[in-house]
C-alpha cells in the first residue's frame, strides 16, 4: 500500500517552499548566483578569458532558478507527477554548469593574477570564485535532496 495520500504531491507549493528541505536552497542559490553575476560583471575581461561562460551560467541559473521558484510558489508543480523528475534534471544541469563555471573562473583568476591592473579587481575575481563554488555546492545539495524526494515519490 502506498504511504502517500492520493492526489497530494510530494512537491511543496506556496509558503511550503520555505519549509521543505531541498526547496529552502532556492533563496541561497539566488543570492550567491546573483553575487557571482555582479562580481563577474564588474571585473575587467580580457579577450582570451573564459568569464563569458561564467557570466552566461550565472545569468541563466539566476533567471531559471527564479522562474522555477515562482512556479513552485504558485503551485504549478502540483499539476503533474513529472515535476519531481524535472526538478532533479534542472538542478543537476545547474550544478554541472556551475561546476564548470567555477573552474573557468578559478582559471581566469589565476591567469589574471599578474595582469591585474588593480588589487581591487583581483579581489573581486577571488570573491567571484568563492561565491561560484558556494553556488555549486548549493545546487549539488539541492539536486541530491531533490533526487531523494523523486525516488521516494
Amino acid at each position: 500500500m502506498d504511504s502517500t495520500t492520493p492526489g497530494i504531491s510530494a512537491l511543496p507549493r506556496g509558503l511550503g517552499v520555505f519549509t521543505t528541505l531541498p526547496d529552502i536552497f532556492f533563496i541561497p542559490e539566488l543570492v550567491f548566483g546573483g553575487l557571482v553575476w555582479i562580481l563577474v560583471a564588474s571585473t575587467k575581461v580580457l579577450l582570451a578569458n573564459p568569464q563569458g561562460w561564467v557570466m552566461f551560467v550565472s545569468v541563466f541559473c539566476f533567471v531559471f532558478t527564479f522562474l522555477w521558484f515562482l512556479l513552485f510558489m504558485i503551485g504549478v508543480n502540483q499539476s503533474s507527477p513529472v515535476w519531481s523528475s524535472l526538478d532533479v534534471a534542472y538542478h543537476g544541469i545547474a550544478a554541472l554548469f556551475y561546476l564548470s563555471a567555477s573552474v573557468a573562473q578559478s582559471s581566469a583568476t589565476i591567469a589574471l593574477q599578474d595582469n591585474s591592473s588593480t588589487f581591487k579587481s583581483y579581489q573581486e575575481d577571488i570573491a567571484a570564485v568563492v561565491f561560484s563554488y558556494i553556488a555549486t555546492l548549493l545546487y549539488v545539495i539541492h539536486v541530491l535532496f531533490s533526487a531523494f524526494r523523486w525516488k521516494a515519490s
